[in-house]
């Protein structure tokens, strides 16, 4: 079966959301009643899951120092379900606790606001980040 084989040459490197397979298996072109039983297939014995995958990403984008915010626009555009996107980032350390260390790390200031809200934290999150960082903290 080839989609099989494609199927788990691909998750054997990483975890994949179903879409994302999904597409892979497509631009492969294995014929899609076929894909769908592998998926169900890959679903059924847990090489496809998404809620490890949701919980997988969420943790890397969270450690690369991204906020709520983008995380959950990352596992949106990833088809996911609102329930496991909500359940991935309920997992994660607080989005404030993430935004301190990079305060921290890079001193309070207009750049790091502006950095803390390009990379997705809410304004909130960078503005009581950016007030409780004290000055003496960071050298």
């Amino acid at each position: 079966m080839r989609a099989l084989d494609v199927a788990t040459k691909a998750l054997a490197r990483r975890d994949f959301s179903e879409r994302a397979l999904r597409e892979r298996l497509e631009r492969a072109g294995v014929d899609p009643a076929e894909a769908e039983q592998v998926l169900a297939r890959l679903r059924d014995e847990g090489a496809l899951n998404e809620a490890r995958f949701a919980a997988n990403r969420a943790r890397a984008l969270a450690e690369r120092g991204k906020g709520d915010a983008a995380i959950r626009y990352d596992l949106e555009s990833q088809s996911l379900p609102g329930e496991l996107i909500e359940a991935a980032l309920g997992e994660l350390e607080p989005e404030r606790v993430r935004a301190e260390r990079i305060v921290l790390r890079r001193g309070p200031g207009p750049a790091t606001a502006r950095l803390l809200a390009s990379r997705g934290f809410e304004p909130d999150v960078i503005e009581a980040s950016i007030a409780s960082t004290p000055r003496a903290a960071l050298g």
